[in-house]
C-alpha cells in the first residue's frame, strides 16, 4: 500500500482491488470501534453502486461481522434512485441483501430514503429524519461512503444540476436527463459536516478523471466531486493501482 497526500486528501493505493475491499472493510470497523469508545452511536452513510458492494459482503462475514458493534450503528444513504424497493437499482436493496440482513442491527437504526415517494416529498421526509436523529446535537455523521462517477460526481451530486447550488437544505432531489430518473441525494453541506468521508475508486476508467478532480483546477460544475471537503473531518480516498495511474508518485 501507498500513501499519499494532495490537497489535504489522503490517497491510499492498493496493488488490486480485492486488498481495496479489505482496507475499506478495516476501516469502516476501526472508525466504529473509535467512535464507540466516546459516544453511545456510530451514524455511516452508505454508498450505493456496483463499488462499495463487495465491501458490504466482507463486513457480513468474519472478521469483521463481529467487529462492529451493530446495536449501536445507525444506516443512512447517501442517495437513492427513485425506483420501488425491490428494483434491482435501489441502493438500499443492495445493501440490505449484501450486508444489513446478514448482521444483528435493529431494524429502526435502518434509515433507507423513500424512494416511492414523490421526489421532492422524498427529500423533505429524510431530512426530517436525519434532523431528529441529530436533534440538537451537530448533524456530524461519523462516516460517509463515496463513490465517483467517470462524469465527476457522487453521491447524486451530477454536473450542472441545481443541487450543486444547495446551502441550507441536507436533502433535495434531483433530475438526472441522461438516465431520465429523478433521485434524492444528501447535498453538499451535510456531506461537508461529517467527521470522515472516505471516495471509494478503482480501475482505469476512473484515471482521468481522479486527476481531474485531485489535481485539476476548480471545477466543481463540472467536478462536483470537487465540492466534497469536510470543514473539520478527514477526506480519504482508497484506490487500486489502476484508478491511480495518472497521480504523481
Amino acid at each position: 500500500m501507498e500513501e499519499l497526500a494532495i490537497r489535504h486528501n489522503r490517497l491510499r493505493i492498493y496493488s488490486s482491488v480485492e486488498e481495496l475491499d479489505h482496507a475499506a472493510a478495516q476501516l469502516f470497523v476501526s472508525t466504529a470501534q473509535e467512535v464507540l469508545q466516546s459516544a453511545d452511536r456510530f451514524s455511516v452513510v452508505l454508498s450505493g453502486g456496483s463499488t462499495p458492494e463487495p465491501v458490504y459482503k466482507l463486513l457480513a462475514q468474519e472478521p469483521y461481522r463481529n467487529e462492529v458493534d451493530w446495536s449501536r450503528t445507525h444506516v443512512f444513504w447517501g442517495d437513492e434512485r427513485c425506483v420501488p424497493r425491490n428494483d434491482a437499482r435501489n441502493n438500499a436493496r443492495m445493501a440490505r441483501n449484501s450486508l444489513l440482513d446478514r448482521v444483528p442491527i435493529p431494524a429502526d437504526q435502518v434509515h433507507p430514503m423513500p424512494s416511492e415517494e414523490e421526489p421532492g416529498q422524498a427529500a423533505v421526509h429524510y431530512e426530517t429524519t436525519i434532523r431528529a436523529f441529530f436533534q440538537n446535537a451537530p448533524a456530524r455523521f461519523d462516516l460517509v461512503l463515496l463513490g465517483l462517477g467517470e462524469n465527476g460526481h457522487t453521491a447524486s451530486l451530477f454536473p450542472h444540476t441545481a443541487i450543486l447550488d444547495e446551502s441550507e437544505r441536507w436533502v433535495q432531489d434531483v433530475y438526472v436527463p441522461d438516465q431520465d430518473m429523478y433521485r434524492v441525494s444528501l447535498t453538499v453541506p451535510i456531506l461537508n459536516q461529517a467527521g470522515q468521508v472516505v471516495f471509494l475508486a478503482h480501475g482505469a476508467g476512473k484515471a482521468g478523471v481522479l486527476k481531474d478532480v485531485l489535481l485539476g483546477a476548480p471545477q466543481p460544475r463540472d467536478l462536483p466531486a470537487q465540492l466534497i471537503h469536510p470543514t473539520n473531518g478527514e477526506t480519504t480516498w482508497l484506490l487500486d493501482r489502476d484508478a491511480a495511474a495518472q497521480l504523481p508518485r
